[in-house]
C-alpha cells in the first residue's frame, strides 16, 4: 500500500467512523413490536425490506427514506386499517434516527488526528444517504475539521466515485477508500483502479452483504488504528 502513489484517503461514515446500523436495527425491532397484530417480526421485517428495495430508486438511503418505507409497509400489511396514532408513532421512531447519538468507533479520532498531523494525504469523507442528515451527523461527531472534503452521494456507484475523483482532480490509482461495506465502499473503487481498505463492522444491513473476495488492491484490517501502519 505505501509504495503506491496514493494522494487521497476517503472514509465511509456510517459504521466506519461511527455506529449506525445498530440504531436502525433497534428502531426496526420497536416497529415490528408495534405492528405485531399484523404478523410476525420476521414477516414484517421482510415486507419492510421489500418496500425499501422498491423505494431505493426514488428515495435513496437514510433515515427519511426508511421512515417513509416504514409507514408504507404498515399501511400495506394492515390493509389500511392502522390507526393514525400508530402512524404517528412510526413517524416519531423514524425521526429519532435523525437525533441518534454519535458513537465514534474505537481508534477513529486518534487515527484521524495522527493522519492529519502527518500531512501526507488529503483526507475525505465519502458517504451516501440524505445530505442534511449526513452533514448533521458529521458535525455532531466532532470530526469534520480533520477532513479536506466532504462528499455525500445518493448512491455509491462508479459514476458517483468518478464525479468525486474529478472534483478532487486525482486519478483512481491515487485514491484509497476505507469502509465497512465491500459492496458500496470497496468494489466500485477497485473496479475503477483505486485501492480499498475493508474494516468489517459487527452488523451489516443485508442489502450491503456480498461474498468476501481477494484483490491485489484490497487490504483488510480489524482495527481502525491499523491504518496508521498501512499508510506510513
Amino acid at each position: 500500500m505505501k509504495e503506491q502513489p496514493i494522494k487521497v484517503i476517503a472514509f465511509d461514515a456510517d459504521d466506519t467512523l461511527w455506529s449506525n446500523e445498530p440504531f436502525f436495527q433497534e428502531i426496526e425491532k420497536q416497529y415490528t413490536n408495534l405492528l405485531q397484530a399484523y404478523g410476525t417480526s420476521e414477516d414484517i421485517s421482510a415486507a419492510l425490506f421489500q418496500t425499501e428495495m422498491n423505494n431505493l430508486k426514488h428515495l435513496g438511503y437514510g433515515a427519511k427514506a426508511f421512515t417513509i418505507s416504514m409507514v408504507e409497509t404498515a399501511l400495506l400489511i394492515s390493509g389500511q386499517k392502522i390507526s393514525g396514532t400508530d402512524i404517528q408513532h412510526i413517524i416519531d421512531l423514524g425521526k429519532s434516527l435523525l437525533k441518534m447519538p454519535i458513537e465514534l468507533l474505537p481508534g477513529v479520532q486518534e487515527t484521524l488526528k495522527t493522519l492529519k498531523e502527518r500531512g501526507q494525504y488529503k483526507l475525505v469523507v465519502a458517504t451516501k444517504g440524505d445530505l442534511l442528515d449526513q452533514e448533521n451527523k458529521l458535525e455532531r461527531s466532532g470530526l469534520s475539521h480533520y477532513f479536506d472534503h466532504i462528499e455525500v452521494m445518493s448512491d455509491k456507484t462508479e459514476k458517483e466515485y468518478i464525479r468525486m475523483l474529478n472534483i478532487l482532480q486525482i486519478s483512481p490509482s491515487e485514491l484509497a477508500m476505507v469502509g465497512n461495506s465491500l459492496k458500496s465502499d470497496i468494489q466500485p473503487v477497485l473496479s475503477l483502479g483505486g485501492y480499498g481498505v475493508h474494516i468489517p463492522f459487527e452488523v451489516m444491513w443485508k442489502h450491503e452483504v456480498v461474498d468476501t473476495f481477494t484483490h491485489a488492491h484490497l487490504k483488510q484490517v480489524k482495527r481502525f488504528e491499523e491504518l496508521l501502519t498501512l499508510f506510513e
